[in-house]
């Protein structure tokens, strides 16, 4: 079946799978890139501040001739201003009066690490009706429990990297987020192939998309919704966004391919396994 929603923690729903406008399109004119993403099919747009492109993504959103009920519209708080401010100052940018999902992109950002402050203004947001939810991206287990130390509403959603690389080291992480029904969403989740081709995922990816007619890109999003968590990826190919987006038409992964390919992760990408050994023969040598 095709992508379907997650159920957030304040009822609402999210789209499984984001077309981002990354870090990697800072500053650059990406309408074009949204419009033929929402063409192909994708209907949650997830931007953020930092990107300095929300003005493109409000083009794309207007000349999609779309209703505003038909997309799901994520951005992010860079901490320059307060979070209502730059919230307003994106919403004009984007052409729209609310978002439908409104983070910190990172917990570095907040000023002075008031997570209290910055979170009751989220809150605030929240109410006031300009963001229907709320959330968090980069945020580590500590993050989030000074966050909710004295949060009324909980994050609807933590956006972090997440690939089966490293998987293992975020277990904690997802872990907390099902205790307090935060929904993951994952970016970076192609690292297997993207950065670390050639370690030991490749092979259970390769037995995967055999058994499936699928690639192993493909798997490595089957992977990503076997975890209940929103996809968030980019691409400036109408092929790859096509390729990326049939993954709602695939039948899932069995529990043996899901546990395979997370065993294959703990075992760590060759590259750093390689860099990790130079560096200890690297202070071998210095000390003796």
């Amino acid at each position: 079946m095709p992508f379907g929603t997650i159920k957030l923690n304040d009822g609402t729903e999210i789209p499984a799978i984001a077309y981002g406008t990354g870090t990697a399109n800072r500053g650059k004119d990406v309408h074009d890139w949204v419009e033929q993403a929402i063409d192909t099919g994708f209907w949650h747009i997830d931007t953020a501040q930092f990107y300095e492109n929300e003005d493109s993504v409000g083009i794309a959103i207007r000349e999609s001739g779309l209703d505003r009920s038909d997309l799901y519209i994520t951005t992010k708080w860079n901490g320059f201003d307060t979070p209502t401010n730059s919230l307003k100052a994106s919403l004009t940018k984007l052409g729209i009066k609310h978002v439908d999902l409104y983070l910190i992109h990172s917990p570095t950002i907040v000023p002075n690490g008031d997570f209290e402050g910055a979170w009751k203004e989220f809150e605030k947001i929240k109410e006031d009706g300009l963001a229907t939810s709320i959330g968090v991206s980069n945020f580590s287990v500590e993050d989030l429990q000074k966050l909710l130390k004295t949060a009324r509403i909980k994050p609807a959603a933590n956006q972090i990297q997440l690939h089966p690389y490293n998987h293992s080291e975020n277990a904690k992480l997802l872990e907390y987020h099902a205790k307090h029904g935060i929904i993951t969403e994952a970016y970076g989740s192609l690292a297997p192939i993207t950065k670390f081709p050639g370690g030991p995922v490749d092979g259970p990816l390769a037995d995967a998309a055999k058994r499936l007619g699928a690639s192993p890109t493909q798997v490595l999003f089957l992977w990503v919704k076997a975890k209940n968590t929103v996809i968030v990826t980019t691409s400036s190919s109408k092929q790859h966004l096509q390729e990326y987006f049939s993954v709602g038409d695939l039948p899932s992964l069995t529990d043996e391919e899901v546990k395979a390919i997370d065993d294959a992760g703990a075992k760590g990408p060759l590259k750093l396994k390689v860099k990790a050994a130079r560096c200890i023969e690297g202070s071998s040598v210095g000390k003796f």
